[in-house]
């Protein structure tokens, strides 16, 4: 749960942006537009396999080019 405490004489501006700092900073809209529809196993498993695959492609890329 964000939770923002009000400042003595803050703006509601200056708040709301506050909050919504921080709720990306805490990834909150993230994580519900990942939980918004089921997902199956077999999908999450291929979806984390393929994010390995592209992780591990950019740090071959990244030693090549350091290797130059």
């Amino acid at each position: 749960m964000t939770r923002v405490i009000i400042e003595e004489g803050e703006s509601f501006d200056s708040l709301l942006k506050r909050f919504n700092r921080k709720v990306q900073a805490d990834r909150v809209l993230s994580e519900v537009r990942r939980r918004r529809f089921y997902e199956k196993p077999s999908v999450i498993r291929k979806r984390k396999k393929a994010a390995k695959l592209r992780k591990s492609r950019q740090q071959t890329r990244k030693d090549l080019r350091r290797s130059l």
